[in-house]
């Protein structure tokens, strides 16, 4: 298995928040949190004034920090990652056709962020595909400037999945992520859980029809929904003073 990258204080103080079941969390909350994967106090407390300062994060009123909007907009983008809206698949697949020309190199990095956040393919320069067995949110930044339309491949469509996305290492991936994840050492454990969450991001979510047998996506998904519970248990332990008695 591939050495798994440490995770920096800002991303697991983000994983944290990320994963919480509110929408704020306290310091106190945070500082406990971090101290069991393995970020000391004092670590804890320089990110989080760093973050604030670069506008990740904002403090409310009562000193409890939460996500800034985009941060907020990415913990929706995980949790649609987490728990997919699919449809019964027809075989069809969406095809999506950029017609609008003179766009600056901005509008055209976010366009094709915007399709890669709906989980399409680039088939070739401008024209964007997937299957049709999910519930897609169809911004306005995509619908303002592409054609959509619903058709369906004539030659072998497992033969295009496999074209249009890398099925094998994105597999491979997640079974690494899957064995890491298996261990008692928080952080080990909390690192493979903070890297599957980005893995998750990548999956295509295709039909089975389409996948490799054995495809372990429901099942990195499953095993990081359990670890998110996992942390907000671990955090509430932590933070929530002792029964008197």
């Amino acid at each position: 298995m591939p050495a798994l990258k440490p995770v920096s204080t800002r991303s697991a103080l983000l994983t944290l928040l990320l994963g919480a079941e509110v929408s704020a969390l306290t310091t106190r909350e945070l500082i406990a949190a971090a101290s069991v994967v393995g970020f000391a106090e004092p670590t804890v407390r320089v990110a989080l004034s760093r973050m604030t300062a670069a506008g990740d994060l904002a403090r409310d009123g009562d000193g409890r920090h939460r996500l800034s909007e985009r941060l907020a907009e990415r913990q929706r983008r995980q949790e649609r990652a987490t728990h997919p809206r699919l449809r019964d698949w027809d075989g069809t697949w969406h095809l999506v056709a950029i017609t609008t020309v003179g766009r600056t190199a901005t509008d055209r990095a976010d366009l094709r962020a915007s399709l890669s956040d709906l989980r399409l393919a680039e088939l070739r320069e401008g024209v964007w595909t997937r299957p049709t067995n999910l519930e897609l949110d169809w911004t306005d930044p995509v619908t303002e400037v592409c054609e959509r339309f619903i058709g369906s491949p004539e030659d072998d469509a497992t033969a295009l999945a496999s074209r249009l996305w890398d099925l094998d290492d994105w597999s491979a991936t997640a079974r690494d992520l899957l064995d890491a994840t298996d261990t008692t050492d928080p952080v080990l454990r909390f690192t493979a859980c903070a890297t599957a969450g980005r893995h998750l991001l990548t999956d295509p979510v295709l039909p089975a029809a389409l996948l490799p047998d054995d495809w372990p996506g429901d099942e990195l998904r499953a095993s990081h929904v359990a670890y998110k519970q996992w942390i907000v248990e671990m955090r509430r332990n932590l933070t929530d003073p002792a029964p008197q008695g």
